[in-house]
C-alpha cells in the first residue's frame, strides 16, 4: 500500500489539545521564571548613576567599588569617594573607604582589601559633596 501525501489525524480536536498543552506549559515556565531585578547584584541607583561594589561576599579579598554617571550630558567631571559598610547580626560599622577620585568620562573605580567574615554583610557606599549614597546589602 502506498501514501500519496501526508497521513491526517481523523479527530481534528486532537491537534488543538496539543496546542494548548504547549501553551499551558510555556504559560506555567513564565509564571515559575524569577523576576528580572531591577539592578545588578550588588549595584544601587543613586540619583543621576549607578554605584556597584564587587568582591568575594561573606570572605576576606579585593573589593571594587565603581560608580558610572548617568547623565551622559551632565557637564565636567566630579570628585566622588568610595567605599563600602560591613554589618553582622550585632553591628553595622562605619563606612570604610577605599578613596577619592574625579570621573574619567562619568565613571570611577576604586579598589582594596577587605577583612569581612562569614555572615557578615557589605554595600557600597559613595560620598559626593554633602550626599551619601548605598547600595543594597549583599550578604555572604
Amino acid at each position: 500500500m502506498s501514501l500519496t501525501g501526508p497521513a491526517r489525524c481523523r479527530r481534528p480536536y486532537a491537534r488543538r489539545a496539543g496546542l494548548t498543552a504547549a501553551l499551558c506549559l510555556v504559560a506555567t515556565v513564565a509564571a515559575a521564571a524569577p523576576p528580572a531585578p531591577a539592578a545588578p547584584v550588588g549595584c544601587g541607583g543613586p540619583t543621576g548613576g549607578v554605584l556597584c561594589l564587587r568582591g568575594p561576599v561573606g570572605r576576606p579579598g579585593v573589593y571594587t567599588a565603581h560608580y558610572r554617571r548617568g547623565r551622559a550630558g551632565a557637564p565636567g567631571e566630579i570628585a566622588v569617594r568610595l567605599g563600602y559598610q560591613r554589618k553582622d547580626s550585632r553591628i553595622t560599622a562605619f563606612p570604610g573607604w577605599f578613596g577619592t577620585v574625579r570621573t574619567t568620562r562619568g565613571a570611577a573605580t576604586l579598589r582594596g582589601r577587605v577583612g569581612m567574615e562569614a555572615g557578615e554583610c557589605i554595600r557600597g557606599v559613595m560620598e559626593h559633596g554633602e550626599r551619601v549614597y548605598v547600595t543594597k546589602w549583599s550578604c555572604g
